[in-house]
């Protein structure tokens, strides 16, 4: 198994309103994803109960069958939708850690 987990920053010129919907969007687009992705075994988008001392804003944790499954899920067009329509528009900065599990 692989687990790959993202960390992202919105955009700074966001309002809070604006990030709290972009985050919730986020959230929604990447967690719908289970189910339509082969090799995608687990996906959970943590936008909540941040304590001051984050310094992301958003974390993607997800858990794939195989690294193919991983390098599949990256140009799915499932994911490259969300990807491109709500999460890259919104983040500023992005942290990958993918590894063997």
């Amino acid at each position: 198994m692989v687990k790959h987990i993202i960390l992202w920053k919105l955009r700074s010129e966001l309002s809070a309103d604006d990030k709290r919907a972009a985050a919730q969007a986020i959230k929604q687009g990447l967690e719908a994803l289970k189910g339509q992705v082969p090799g995608l075994l687990d996906i959970h988008v943590q936008i909540d109960g941040r304590l001051e001392t984050s310094n992301a804003d958003i974390m993607l944790d997800s858990t794939l069958d195989s690294f193919d499954s991983l390098k599949g899920y990256a140009v799915h067009p499932a994911h490259v939708a969300v990807a491109n329509g709500v999460v890259r528009p919104n983040t500023e900065l992005r942290t990958c850690l993918d590894f063997e599990c």
